[in-house]
């Protein structure tokens, strides 16, 4: 165990790595691997709302998401196939470069499609950019853990997590101002160029020094070994179980209330204007502050307290929605509700995503988070994409948020008791020790 994960008690300390390198270039990072989320995510929502398509079927289309959840079957390839002539750059450079290409590809496909005339059509191309988002997100991902020292991990996590926020509003918030003025094809074509900082931020920093390759893949067997060795590896370690169901589970209530929120300010009557001040400014700020408090939190507190301590915060947060819903449309409610959920979201991305990266095995980075990252929403997803619309219309907006409220219930206790256990400080990996140079 770190130094950083059990907590440091000088607040210098804690805010320093903020301006070094690595976590800097995870901030870059982050910018690129949010706007595909925010492409099929509220913005393909709203677009969908908006051209007067069905509730049942815009929440059906947050299915797209789960080819985030499946991206640990094709991760091991971006661990072990070199790429010819980029992949003298690095292995995790060149991906980066390629990945980027693809998830601009995407989007743009996605720009040329009319959900009012070809429905099935844009769900092949909501799809295709979630391949292709979730691609990139296993490159950005290795990339990052790789590239950030132990005791970067927190910091560096939070700054991802400002550049993941920065670049999904950004580009949610650029594409609902060009929808207004030019449609929602010029609007996506535009959002593509974010793709770009990631791929400048391998060619400026290089390969990480920390980067270990698996041996060689010489035929089929090795091939097996490459997909299963990550998941052997990590199923071996004290308690790798009961981790993996906590990892199910701590997100469920989250990820189900997250996707839904703009049914309910379009069903409230609120405008694309007002949107855009309250959910996405408001959010915004509200979001980057928690996340410089995560970050300090986790510097300060340590890995175990910090994540309890956000996992409380991000599960009360779901109650301020049926708050909102209660009491009507309200914009003073609505940036209160979107304000603390934001500001408890921050804490939770800079503690439990460091904690994710410290899972991993510096051999198997890319195969190992994409596994823990897909695990992590997997649930809710499932269940917004193919109930959460039609336990809107049943329930109401009030039960429904008081329901993923109770659902955070498990995962809370769940982290406790394995840090009564000492599961915990079992379960990390290598990238939470340090290593020599490459």
């Amino acid at each position: 165990m770190t130094d950083i994960a059990k907590g440091s008690a000088n607040w210098l300390d804690a805010v320093k790595p903020y301006v070094q390198k690595a976590p800097l270039g995870a901030f870059f990072l982050g910018i690129s691997s949010g706007f595909p989320y925010a492409m099929i995510g509220a913005t393909l929502t709203t677009r969908l709302a908006q051209d007067g398509i069905d509730k049942k079927a815009v929440t059906a289309f947050t299915l797209a998401f789960l080819v985030y959840n499946l991206k640990w079957l094709w991760a091991w390839v971006v661990d072990g196939v070199r790429l010819p002539v980029i992949g003298r750059l690095g292995q995790r450079v060149s991906w980066l470069l390629v990945a980027g290409v693809f998830v601009m590809a995407a989007v743009a496909n996605l720009a040329l499609v009319d959900p009012t005339t070809g429905l099935l059509q844009t769900a092949y191309a909501a799809i295709l950019v979630g391949i292709a988002g979730a691609t990139f997100d296993i490159v950005i991902d290795a990339y990052r853990i790789e590239t950030l020292r132990p005791e970067q991990l927190g910091v560096g996590s939070g700054m991802s997590q400002y550049g993941w926020r920065i670049g999904s509003v950004a580009a949610g918030a650029l594409a609902l101002v060009l929808a207004a003025r030019i449609g929602w094809h010029g609007a996506y074509l535009a959002c593509a160029i974010f793709a770009l900082p990631a791929m400048l931020t391998g060619l400026v920093l290089g390969e990480p020094e920390r980067h270990r390759e698996p041996t060689a893949r010489r035929g089929l067997g090795e091939v097996w070994d490459s997909i299963a060795g990550p998941l052997v590896e990590f199923f071996r370690r004290r308690g790798a179980w009961l981790v993996l169901l906590f990892i199910l589970l701590h997100k469920i209530g989250d990820t189900l209330a997250n996707l839904t929120f703009r049914l309910l300010f379009d069903d409230m009557g609120y405008t694309n204007d007002e949107i855009a001040i309250y959910d996405v400014g408001i959010g915004f700020w509200a979001y980057l502050i928690g996340i410089f408090v995560g970050g300090v939190l986790y510097a300060r507190m340590g890995m175990k307290r910090s994540v309890l301590v956000s996992l409380l915060l991000m599960g009360v947060s779901n109650f301020s929605f049926a708050l909102l819903a209660a009491l009507g449309k309200s914009n003073w409610g609505m940036a209160g509700a979107i304000g603390f959920e934001n500001f408890a979201s921050g804490i939770g991305g800079v503690t439990v995503v460091a904690y994710f990266s410290a899972l991993c095995d510096l051999r198997f980075t890319a195969a190992q988070y994409a596994l823990i990252s897909a695990a992590a929403s997997i649930v809710g997803r499932f269940l917004t994409g193919t109930t959460a619309g039609a336990m809107i219309e049943r329930f109401g907006y009030v039960d429904f948020y008081l329901l993923t409220t109770a659902l955070a219930v498990p995962g809370i206790v769940l982290f406790w008791l394995m840090m009564r256990a000492g599961l915990i400080d079992a379960s990390v990996g290598s990238a939470a020790a340090p290593q020599p140079a490459a």
